[in-house]
């Protein structure tokens, strides 16, 4: 009897020093034993990097190229606003108030790919247009930046005290 336990330990001892390490780290056939890579492995992370680097360049490449959009649109307000003044500071009776179709776009001078133009036209009290000088008139100044996005302003001009 003392022969089978004995026999027994020496099988337990024995599936005891077994070691079930098959990782990169203890396999000294994979590319970390060897300390290199194999072509697997180099193949996986170019097909990983193909899939990934789009993902992450092109909304990168997308904001840089928008990030000149919001000064493109100001300047435009600023330069719509700048000549909505030049109207405003007339009377009403002014020649520079007489109505006018819409212009030709103009180049603004000393601001490069930026265009404007501009309409005065009698209108109504509802602001519509009118065929007869009811005591209003509209003016629109319209500048196009150089990407050919379009910014308006109004004002209205009364003859009214």
């Amino acid at each position: 009897m003392e022969k089978r336990e004995l026999k027994y330990k020496t099988q337990v001892r024995k599936r005891s020093n077994f070691r079930f390490f098959h990782s990169a780290f203890r396999n000294p056939h994979s590319a970390m034993g060897k300390r290199g890579f194999t072509l697997i492995e180099v193949i996986i992370l170019i097909v990983m990097a193909g899939i990934l680097l789009p993902v992450i360049i092109v909304p990168f490449v997308t904001g840089v190229k928008s990030s000149g959009k919001p000064e493109m649109a100001t300047k435009a307000m600023y330069l719509a606003h700048q000549r909505m003044e030049e109207f405003t500071k007339f009377q009403y009776t002014d020649a520079t108030l007489n109505p006018i179709a819409l212009t030709a776009y103009a180049a603004i001078p000393g601001n490069s790919g930026y265009e404007w133009q501009w309409e005065i036209a009698l209108v109504d009290n509802n602001f519509s247009a009118s065929g007869s000088d009811v005591g209003y008139k509209r003016i629109l100044v319209r500048v196009k930046d150089p990407q050919n996005d379009t910014y308006e302003i109004y004002s209205v001009v009364t003859r009214f005290p």
